[in-house]
């Protein structure tokens, strides 16, 4: 089964999501927004990949969240302020058999599927 994890109005989610669609590849779309992200989720994505390469530095959430949480970012913090907000993940997150993929790059998905 494929999975694809993001949020519906992310740009990088709906490249994701297109370029599954013209390759007739179904999945199954988790939005954290309305089907949340919960501990145990966010663990079997930080053993597939690393916790840092989760956090998305790049997004308004992150630039939002006060300097004391930016200047300290320990394994702990991320995790309670991913599950918090769940908008701090990068996107998209595919999961596919036992690949697991951060980001939308047409040749990692190619890759992965072909």
């Amino acid at each position: 089964m494929t999975i694809l994890y993001g949020i519906k109005n992310c740009d990088s989610v709906k490249k994701a999501k297109k370029w599954l669609e013209q390759e007739n590849i179904p999945y199954q779309f988790h939005d954290f927004k309305t089907d949340g992200l919960s501990a145990e989720l966010l663990q079997e994505f930080i053993s597939a990949s690393d916790l840092t390469s989760l956090l998305n530095k790049r997004s308004t959430t992150f630039r939002n969240l006060s300097d004391e949480i930016k200047n300290n970012l320990s394994d702990e913090v991320i995790k309670e302020n991913i599950l918090a907000q769940p908008t701090l993940v990068k996107r998209p997150l595919l999961k596919h058999d036992q690949a697991f993929l951060v980001g939308f790059k047409d040749s990692q998905y190619q890759a992965v599927f072909c």
